[in-house]
């Protein structure tokens, strides 16, 4: 009834549907992730990681192309370790709601800040530490993986949520995490009673430890900026690549950190994990779209052999 080449074509559908959903199953793995971890920098590193898993797959599965596939396969384990110890804690709470079966994107995402809300944090915090001139310190990560190593001393570990109540709380000076610099990195204060390298440029009388602080650090990367509250006069400084920007305004400084942090800057040079993550994530569609035309060209050639 059917033909005698029905049970080909039912067979050869079944493998069809199979590899469909193998990788269905793994782009929407890859978009729960994604969905969880909220932060841009993770988001950069998720959709490089997502085209290397893609290459892996055409080189394997399409042209078996087993020495490159073999090294692929280390290099997306290596980069995968790598963004679970950067963000043990999101992984851990991806854990936590698949144990609890909870897989509602929308409750997933509320309960996460967004960064805008951390910069919001932030200035509220510096504004009402200016107003009752209490001393601050708040070295920002931008875009690039800024390596604890450069500190002279890590300080003291919190990975805790960023709010305006904690940053209060540590620069109070009963404090005993008051002296050093709080490390925010995305919507997470990663540490504090941070220790950082002084300037060795000269610098005015009115500048104190704090500001020789925040432009002893952007001085020596430029993946960061320093936020200093002035504990004598309460002004506002903004640092970045050794030179301070005040006195500044809460408002003003509101529209700096959205700058900064909105939008990589043109020329930025990014390094590890984050380099390669976003060359692909710029570069993958294009190589993907060519890799997909030579394969629906290649299966036209083989056709019109066939009719010749």
């Amino acid at each position: 009834m059917f033909g005698s080449g029905f049970p080909d074509n039912l067979s050869s559908f079944i493998v069809f549907f199979r590899q469909f959903l193998d990788l269905g199953f793994a782009v929407f793995s890859f978009y729960y992730i994604s969905v969880l971890i909220r932060e841009r920098r993770a988001q950069r590193m998720i959709r490089g990681l997502f085209f290397l898993f893609i290459i892996f797959y055409v080189s394997d599965r399409i042209f078996q192309l087993k020495l490159f596939s073999f090294f692929l396969e280390r290099l997306i384990l290596i980069c995968s370790l790598s963004l679970a110890l950067v963000f043990q804690s999101d992984f851990r709470r991806f854990l936590e709601q698949i144990g609890r079966w909870q897989f509602d994107f929308s409750s997933s995402n509320s309960s996460l800040p967004k960064e805008d809300s951390a910069i919001d944090e932030m200035v509220e915090a510096v504004k009402d530490l200016s107003q009752n001139r209490v001393g601050a310190l708040i070295i920002v990560e931008t875009f690039n993986t800024l390596e604890e190593r450069i500190f002279v001393n890590p300080g003291v570990r919190l990975n805790a949520i960023v709010s305006k109540e904690l940053l209060q709380t540590i620069f109070q000076t009963k404090s005993l995490l008051h002296d050093g610099a709080v490390f925010v990195r995305g919507n997470e204060v990663v540490s504090a009673g941070v220790i950082l390298p002084l300037s060795d440029r000269s610098a005015s009388r009115q500048l104190g430890t704090r500001h020789r602080a925040a432009m002893g650090i952007t001085e020596r990367v430029d993946n960061c900026i320093c936020i200093v509250v002035s504990e004598e006069t309460g002004s506002i400084s903004l640092a970045e690549k050794g030179t301070l920007n005040r006195p500044l305004t809460s408002t003003k400084l509101k529209e700096l950190l959205e700058e900064k942090l909105s939008q990589p800057s043109e020329g930025e040079v990014v390094t590890g994990v984050s380099r390669l993550s976003k060359k692909l994530s710029f570069g993958g569609r294009k190589f993907l779209a060519n890799l997909f035309k030579f394969g629906k060209n290649k299966k036209l050639l083989e056709q019109q052999k066939k009719r010749n």
